[in-house]
């Protein structure tokens, strides 16, 4: 008998009848002798709506209410499945974040777990065999007893710090895809499912535009070793059996993947802008007097580029943000000129990032450079690289983006079974 943390995202809560699919996922797992926790997110679309309302009501809304709207999601979800799931015969309470309770920082929207206490659910894991069914996305503020959320996507989070509070054997992450893949199988047909994927190369592929996984439950993961398994939710349940391996990709450390690939996956994102600052005078303070405003604004800059001029006199400083941040960074340097001291601010919204991670790269030399060569071959022009231990990323103008990747993805012998 092992300890479950099943999380089902919110196309596999969707109505009623796919709660149902949920409900038979569970009670799979019960019947094989299994103590199991359910995180839901709010159903398909519901998130949005809510969202959209707080926008509708005021567009400057108080944050700790907005808070209160958008957790009401999983609410429901939550108390839907123990309903079905009571239904079936199967022992079910549903849990909001503060009953647990889930404490967290007060940054609303946006709040980071502090601590779970896990002992009352175990207890009635123990006691009554109880399926424990968490609303997942939210928490509580111990300081002002305020409901707070985790931010997009925060579902993922919630499921994997349950786990680990509760000491799970494994968290279950059910989602409409049925693992992770070398790439995006939209884009690359022959784009392969990865058994195991090491953490650290799973968190580079979040945070470079995977979107099968928040980045933070990945860190979580990390952090406490705990073995995140990415399946789907749409396998039939009766046709899975509890005990074996079914169809998915194990999120897991490197010591218990065998073989390390050079190269694990490509991925890209498109969500990306340029920002060029022009002929700054190249002294000390430069840089802080361009990316302080942004952090102060809370954008996030990625890719950064130094170049100086042949006298060495002036600097230009080329970076990205994230699109949806754009104006605003925009709006913060034109704001700070007289203090930075440009001459020309250039802009580019049409390009994207694509990033070759892999583990295997630590220890085999001239990776990049093979990516430099087969990119110029198909006249793919580079605008920025950076580069780290397992990644280097290239910027790249939006329309090459399927181009490169394909390209790649073949370059480095994903394509092959």
């Amino acid at each position: 008998m092992g300890r479950l943390v099943m999380k089902f995202g919110g196309t596999s809560v969707a109505n009623i009848d796919r709660i149902r699919n949920v409900a038979q996922h569970v009670k799979r797992e019960v019947d094989a002798g299994h103590e199991v926790a359910v995180v839901v997110s709010a159903m398909s679309g519901k998130t949005n709506e809510l969202v959209g309302w707080c926008t509708d009501a005021s567009p400057m809304h108080d944050a700790r209410e907005y808070d209160a709207v958008v957790a009401s999601g999983e609410q429901v979800t939550s108390g839907l499945l123990a309903i079905v799931l009571q239904g079936i015969g199967i022992q079910a309470r549903s849990w909001q974040g503060w009953q647990i309770p889930i404490k967290t920082s007060d940054a609303h929207a946006s709040a980071r777990i502090l601590d779970i206490d896990g002992t009352e659910i175990i207890t009635r894991f123990k006691e009554r065999q109880e399926v424990a069914v968490i609303a997942g996305f939210q928490g509580i503020n111990p300081q002002t007893g305020r409901i707070t959320t985790l931010g997009r996507g925060g579902s993922d989070t919630s499921a994997v710090a349950i786990a680990a509070a509760l000491r799970a054997d494994r968290c279950d992450i059910y989602t409409d895809v049925d693992g992770v893949y070398t790439t995006d199988p939209r884009v690359v047909p022959k784009a392969r499912r990865l058994d195991k994927i090491a953490f650290e190369d799973m968190l580079e592929l979040a945070s470079q535009g995977a979107k099968v996984l928040q980045v933070r439950s990945v860190e979580l993961g990390m952090v406490h070793n705990m073995p995140i398994f990415v399946r789907s939710s749409f396998d039939k349940p009766e046709d899975i059996d509890p005990h074996g391996t079914p169809p998915g990709t194990l999120i897991c450390s490197e010591e218990e993947i065998m073989e390390m690939h050079v190269v694990t996956g490509i991925a890209f994102s498109k969500d990306e802008a340029q920002i060029s600052v022009r002929q700054i005078e190249d002294k000390p303070g430069v840089a802080a007097a361009i990316f302080g405003p942004l952090a102060d604004a809370n954008i996030n800059v990625d890719m950064i580029v130094q170049n100086v001029s042949e006298d060495g006199k002036t600097t230009d400083l080329t970076f990205t943000v994230p699109a949806a941040d754009y104006n605003r960074a925009k709006d913060t340097i034109t704001s700070a000129k007289a203090k930075i001291g440009y001459i020309r601010l250039d802009t580019a919204t049409d390009v994207a990032k694509v990033s070759v991670i892999g583990s295997g790269m630590r220890s085999h030399a001239g990776v990049a450079a093979k990516a430099f060569k087969a990119l110029a071959e198909r006249n793919i022009n580079i605008r920025a690289i950076t580069t780290s231990e397992i990644k280097f990323s290239v910027l790249i103008d939006a329309a090459y983006t399927e181009l490169a990747v394909r390209t790649l993805h073949t370059l480095y012998g994903l394509d092959q079974a």
